[in-house]
């Protein structure tokens, strides 16, 4: 099991984030070929206090890291990968791992 993470720093303007996250690029997002599961957190605070460094983080889940990596290649993955470029390129960090 593989998983693409995307972990999301505070936007400007929340409301409009969330409105083109939940609306435009989730649902383009959750029809890239070999995903599994996507699993999406929104921070509601820190234990050290504040909000902390994030706002969001959304886990995608595949079957290897193969899958992974043609899923991120295929038309539906080329497509979210230029509508995350589009709306948050200065608050996304992507990593891959996989649990253990």
């Amino acid at each position: 099991m593989a998983k693409l993470i995307a972990l999301y720093k505070h936007p400007e303007n929340k409301e409009e984030f969330d409105n083109h996250y939940f609306n435009v690029h989730a649902p383009i997002t959750a029809e890239i070929p070999g995903l599994r599961e996507m699993k999406v957190t929104k921070f509601t605070g820190s234990p050290m206090g504040g909000e902390g460094k994030y706002y969001l983080m959304c886990e995608m889940y595949y079957d290897s890291l193969e899958d992974l990596q043609q899923g991120l290649r295929s038309p539906e993955g080329k497509a979210s990968g230029k509508d995350l470029m589009g709306f948050a390129r200065d608050l996304v960090t992507l990593m891959i791992g996989e649990d253990a």
